[in-house]
């Protein structure tokens, strides 16, 4: 069970079981040194409306351990949640945002089979307080490309898209989540007017699209104008097994059409990409 001080926390960010001990143990210690230190870059970033997450090289902060990260999210958290307070975000959408921090720790553990968060960086993102989950999709409110802060002209804006794990993505459930962005971004961040929508996704690859045309995931890369794509050779084995690397394919379940296609196209000799692509809101 876990204690009285962190239940809330850990509701918020949806940590549950095992993660939560292991989350709990780290909050029970002050914050070290290095903790301090990745919760100032933390800090740092709020409000500032990154693009990039955290890198996990060696830049800045790079004798943070895994823990200490997992550690600082924990903390920084609650500071990141008053600000979407303060921006007149709904508890709604702060802790489905959030939950991801939870939902995080739960793939690491299947990947891994241990308490951990090697997506950490991942995570800065939401930290951030630019990152929302609408339904089904998030939205990465970020300038574009190209944009500067010193123009005369205000700096044009875009919606980064993620498909995070679980649901289906349904025509209808997307076109909800669109919808929301639409609205949610114009109430909350009415100087930050945004016309484009991108996403660079392995489901933009347009051999998913050849082979599974019927699919929900071929349904949602077809909104998107791809622009080009690059190799990405362990993507689509990650993100459809939960597997590092391309070690042992042969031992990968071939249950669902999605699993049968990512692994023979290696099977062919084959690279799977990410696709580039935007959309008009």
């Amino acid at each position: 069970m876990v204690d009285a001080p962190f239940r809330d926390l850990f509701q918020t960010l949806d940590i549950r079981g095992e993660d939560a001990a292991g989350c709990a143990e780290l909050l029970s210690s002050p914050p070290s040194e290095h903790v301090k230190e990745a919760l100032a870059t933390l800090n740092g970033r709020l409000g500032t409306f990154p693009s990039e997450a955290i890198p996990t090289g060696p830049s800045g902060v790079h004798e943070c351990s895994e823990s200490d990260w997992i550690d600082a999210l924990l903390r920084f958290a609650p500071t990141v949640a008053d600000y979407h307070r303060r921006l007149g975000i709904s508890p709604t959408v702060s802790s489905a945002t959030l939950a991801d921090v939870g939902l995080q720790l739960r793939i690491n553990r299947r990947v891994h089979g241990k308490f951990g968060l090697d997506t950490w960086n991942w995570l800065t993102l939401h930290m951030a307080g630019n990152l929302f989950r609408l339904g089904r999709l998030q939205f990465h409110l970020i300038r574009a490309a190209g944009a500067d802060d010193g123009a005369t002209e205000p700096p044009s804006w875009v919606l980064g898209v993620h498909i995070p794990e679980g649901g289906s993505l349904s025509p209808a459930l997307v076109d909800a989540s669109f919808a929301e962005a639409r609205s949610f971004f114009a109430r909350h961040f009415p100087d930050k007017r945004v016309a484009l929508a991108t996403c660079d996704s392995w489901m933009l690859d347009p051999y998913l699209m050849d082979r599974l045309p019927a699919s929900n995931i071929a349904s949602f890369a077809r909104r998107f104008t791809v622009e080009r794509c690059t190799d990405a050779p362990t993507d689509a084995v990650y993100f459809t097994f939960r597997q590092r690397g391309l070690e042992n394919l042969h031992a990968l379940p071939r249950d669902t059409s999605l699993q049968r296609t990512v692994l023979e196209r290696i099977d062919d000799g084959g690279t799977w990409q990410l696709g580039h692509g935007y959309l008009r809101l």
